[in-house]
């Protein structure tokens, strides 16, 4: 008899469900952490793990009166690879929690997975809006795309960019940051001059970039995923874009903390608009960059705060449900409310999807560094792609 795949895996997590609560009865919660700690979206990996290690360094390893056990895996961002470390995390070491998933498909392929096992999931890194409703216990920490992107294209309109160019990496961000650019830009009086997209692996930005030169737009808005920032900047001089006099604008993955000061002076005056900014001018924020780079000697990003919010959620949810798993776990993590490095953050008890403050920043050069220094914000922004 051939049995399709998907029906022998829903088996198989049905069946790890009776013994998993059996699992949880001792004094150990299990976390699956999946990143990418390898591939191009190792900085991804490298960040979330350093955040949830620091985590744990302050906090402790106890919650809900439970030792609380980490368990990294890395999927390079390969889906198929993904799925199938959530479901052995799932089957064989009995995790309570889903967490990590560095990259939107990702993600979606583990969705099925925490549905089925009705094991919350903690989607840290990944941005697509859509995310949150392909399962109804997956919780986001990170950010949308449409959440960054609106605040950027309103800026844009009021301060003398009529005619502009996105550039976005092709795949379910990139394009949620293209059609909320669109509409929100050309909804305040701009004009879309063209709509262009890169591969999301081994993109050559030359191209595009060459394109965008002979349109001559008042300025190029960029999404691409953290890590590809500084591919993009290099080749940005290298055909003098910023000496055309278009105006460079983002989403804060292009400028990311965690490769800022390798881009150089390229990068200088970039406005942008993101959740968190490792300046971001708070006592919890200045307190939390000191203890990241005390412990890493690198500088906390986005992703960063996105695994360390994470693990603040998930161990507020173990100590109110006293160490119990599966739904009344996921119940406890909606409708939580707290201050974060990034700022104030709710996680939305309807959408459970974070609400928080998003920032218009220009990078500038602050005691020799470059920084993405905030001057406006929006406050308590809600994911716009679920606004109906």
């Amino acid at each position: 008899m051939n049995i399709p795949k998907r029906h022998l895996l829903a088996w198989a997590i049905a069946l790890a469900v009776a013994p998993w609560a059996h699992a949880q009865s001792d004094n150990t919660v299990k976390i699956g952490l999946i990143l990418p700690m390898t591939g191009q979206q190792a900085s991804t990996g490298r960040q979330i793990e350093a955040a949830v290690k620091l985590w744990q360094a302050q906090n402790g390893t106890k919650a809900g009166g439970k030792t609380v056990e980490v368990i990294i895996k890395d999927d390079a961002a390969v889906p198929d690879t993904t799925r199938r470390l959530a479901q052995e995390l799932v089957v064989n070491d009995k995790v309570a929690v889903l967490a990590g998933f560095g990259i939107t498909p990702a993600a979606m392929a583990t969705a099925p997975i925490a549905t089925q096992s009705k094991t919350p999931m903690i989607v840290m890194a990944a941005a697509t809006s859509a995310i949150t409703e392909a399962s109804p216990f997956i919780v986001r920490t990170s950010f949308t795309l449409p959440q960054a992107t609106v605040p950027i294209a309103e800026w844009a309109a009021k301060n003398g960019i009529k005619k502009a160019v996105s550039l976005v990496a092709d795949y379910g961000p990139g394009f949620d940051a293209e059609k909320y650019f669109d509409s929100q830009f050309r909804l305040n009086g701009g004009q879309m001059l063209d709509k262009l997209r890169t591969p999301l692996r081994g993109p050559d930005f030359a191209p595009v970039l060459q394109k965008v030169r002979d349109l001559s737009p008042d300025a190029l808005f960029v999404f691409l995923p953290s890590g590809q920032g500084a591919q993009f900047m290099k080749q940005f001089g290298e055909r003098g874009l910023d000496k055309a006099g278009i105006r460079l604008i983002a989403t804060g993955d292009v400028t990311d903390d965690d490769q800022l000061n390798d881009m150089g002076d390229v990068a200088l005056g970039v406005v942008n608009s993101h959740h968190y900014s490792a300046a971001h001018p708070s006592a919890v924020n200045k307190k939390f960059v000191d203890a990241f780079q005390a412990a890493n000697k690198f500088r906390p990003n986005f992703m960063a705060v996105g695994g360390y919010d994470g693990m603040r959620v998930i161990y507020n949810a173990l100590n109110a449900t006293k160490g119990q798993g599966g739904e009344a776990l996921l119940n406890a993590m909606k409708g939580q409310l707290f201050e974060s490095p990034r700022g104030q953050v709710l996680i939305d008890a309807q959408t459970r999807d974070i609400v928080q403050d998003v920032y218009i920043r220009k990078v500038e050069r602050v005691n020799g560094q470059l920084w993405n220094v905030e001057f406006d914000v929006q406050k308590a922004v809600k994911d716009p792609g679920k606004l109906k």
